[in-house]
């Protein structure tokens, strides 16, 4: 299966067309669901890689932290209600419902670092979507936009802002 996986990354990355001008939103977007930042190297967004690979990288990390932290004290709290004398307690600091109330407390960081990760992972996809179709966008330097005020001399207050589009030719 995992060899199947690297076969069509590689497949959809060394096409015919990913040294072309044109850049297809479904290949980036494809790419980007296999392996996040992918279509962003794919649309040679390169400094962008790193952010999404650091983000999705912190949610997994995060939720690591949270799950361990969360396990700790449910384990301590078991220990503590188990009636067992022979069981080690090494939160004798913490009380029933402290041990409850940080359970809580990790359970919900640890929700949390899974929805940032899936929000992570779904603009990554979209991020790569958005960039493919506006590879070839035109960037036109004879357009312009430009605010300006009318200043009344003799009142000295401005009456109005305006908005004007220019096309210079």
């Amino acid at each position: 299966m995992y060899l199947k996986i690297k076969f069509l990354i590689l497949t959809l990355l060394f096409s015919t067309n990913i040294f072309c001008q044109q850049k297809s939103p479904i290949k980036a977007s494809l790419l980007s669901t296999a392996c996040p930042g992918l279509g962003q190297i794919y649309n040679k967004k390169y400094w962008k890689t790193p952010i999404v690979l650091g983000c999705i990288g912190g949610a997994i990390y995060g939720y690591n932290f949270y799950n361990k932290k969360f396990n700790d004290f449910k384990e301590a709290y078991i220990i503590r209600t188990d009636n067992n004398n022979s069981t080690v307690d090494e939160y004798l600091n913490y009380s029933e419902t402290n041990l409850i109330t940080l359970q809580d407390y990790y359970r919900n960081q640890k929700d949390l670092t899974i929805i940032l990760g899936v929000i992570f992972y779904l603009l990554n996809i979209a991020d790569a979507y958005v960039d493919a179709h506006l590879f070839e966008y035109n960037i036109n330097e004879n357009l312009t936009l430009n605010f300006e005020s009318a200043f009344d001399q003799k009142h000295h207050s401005f009456n109005l802002i305006s908005l004007k589009i220019k096309l210079k030719e």
